[in-house]
């Protein structure tokens, strides 16, 4: 357990999991279903595919009134295309308390870091 634990942090929360992504990697997934390990929480809104700053965008819709979440790609299990669907390993109330999205701010470094950190997976981009 505890090898598996430091393995985990050294992963970068930022990259997706090579099982995550391991058909299509130019696969749009803007539009696609995204389930928590508890149900349904939205869809993708917007995506980065950039070596080491991956990540979805999910427009909550009304599950969390009118908001968005940015789920580093790390956080994604598995994209299944047929089904349009992204799976995250996380449940509805750890993504609902996630640091808050603001459209202003949430591409940089210190917002990306503390993010990282409540998702526990290693640094978020330009962390030294």
């Amino acid at each position: 357990m505890a090898e598996e634990k430091s393995l985990a942090m050294t992963e970068n929360v930022w990259d997706y999991r090579s099982e995550a992504r391991s058909g299509d990697q130019a696969l749009d997934l803007v539009g696609f279903d995204v389930e928590a390990t508890d149900g349904k929480i939205g869809s993708v809104d917007e995506e980065s595919n950039a070596v080491g700053d991956s990540y979805v965008v999910v427009d909550t819709g009304f599950w969390i009134f009118g908001k968005k979440v940015v789920l580093p790609a790390g956080t994604v299990t598995r994209i299944d295309p047929q089904e349009r669907k992204v799976y995250i390993s996380r449940t509805k109330e750890e993504i609902k308390n996630a640091p808050e999205f603001d459209e202003a701010t949430y591409k940089e470094p210190d917002y990306r870091d503390k993010l990282g950190g409540y998702y526990g997976i290693g640094p978020g981009p330009g962390a030294m």
